[in-house]
């Protein structure tokens, strides 16, 4: 006698009954500047390995030269070296921890110039993106500026000379500067992206919204019936190159007080956007059930 043995459902994921949103800062949107700055920094501290030396003003540089002095105490004796000679009646800086003693050159520095150009240009760039909106048509009106521009500059034969001039540019940052400036603003970048933007968010669940817009201030709560759902993602650079898919959320109420509401810089606004929608309408179909 056999025994009918129950088959076994697949079992389904629960569906989800709570869908946060959080607002960012425009501070997230400076990612590229710490980044860069601490590949900079392990590029001069690890790979370049140059020092800088610090000189009076009028020093020369002298190619094979022979060198007789002290140095720590001791007589030393060098022929054939490359040597940067002061001007007279002028010293090298003392060493503080050694009195009498030229200091000696340890601040790590890369002999790149292009180091510097690089993240002072990606720091300019990312403090125009994120003051100066180029949303919808503007972002298309800057690209074909910037394409007509290359395509004329290279008919005229300019690029050339503006990337000779370009060569002449030397900024120079010690690895220090790198590691500094980019650990003050990760410090800042953690701290507000995952912290301080969380307190201004969009909590969805079926049938209610819950909205808090100012730090420390109460939650709103509105119906989701009628409730239609906006992403704006027209900004070509800052939603889409710095933000990585990132946009703006408008929510559309059946609220008198609060006709729409506006959440700036969501992350992945087109997938949360998409979650909403399907809570929405599952609501709705089991409603009409």
């Amino acid at each position: 006698m056999s025994v009918a043995q129950p088959h076994s459902q697949p079992h389904s994921p629960p569906s989800r009954n709570e869908i946060v949103i959080v607002s960012h800062s425009d501070l997230f949107y400076w990612w590229p500047v710490w980044l860069v700055g601490f590949i900079l920094g392990l590029l001069t501290l690890f790979v370049d390995r140059h020092v800088m030396a610090i000189v009076p003003q009028g020093t020369k540089a002298a190619r094979d030269a022979t060198v007789v002095g002290k140095s720590e105490g001791q007589e030393i004796k060098a022929e054939g070296r490359d040597v940067l000679i002061a001007p007279p009646g002028t010293h090298l800086r003392d060493d503080p921890n050694h009195p009498g003693e030229p200091l000696a050159p340890r601040l790590h520095m890369s002999r790149h110039q292009s180091y510097g150009v690089i993240f002072a240009t990606i720091l300019l760039l990312v403090v125009v993106i994120t003051n100066v909106p180029l949303r919808g048509p503007v972002s298309l009106v800057v690209l074909i500026i910037i394409g007509l521009l290359s395509i004329i500059f290279a008919l005229a034969g300019w690029w050339d000379r503006i990337l000779f001039n370009l060569s002449l540019l030397d900024i120079r940052i010690n690895a220090g500067g790198y590691f500094f400036i980019s650990s003050i603003l990760l410090v800042l970048w953690v701290v507000t992206v995952f912290v301080f933007d969380r307190a201004i968010y969009m909590v969805f669940t079926p049938g209610q919204l819950r909205v808090c817009t100012n730090i420390g201030g109460g939650q709103q709560v509105y119906p989701t019936d009628g409730m239609t759902l906006e992403k704006r993602r027209s900004d070509l650079f800052r939603h889409w190159i710095l933000g990585m898919g990132s946009g703006d959320l408008v929510v559309h109420t059946n609220s008198p007080r609060a006709p729409h509401i506006d959440l700036p810089n969501v992350l992945f606004v087109g997938k949360k956007v998409q979650e909403v929608e399907d809570m929405l309408k599952k609501r709705t179909v089991i409603e009409t059930r």
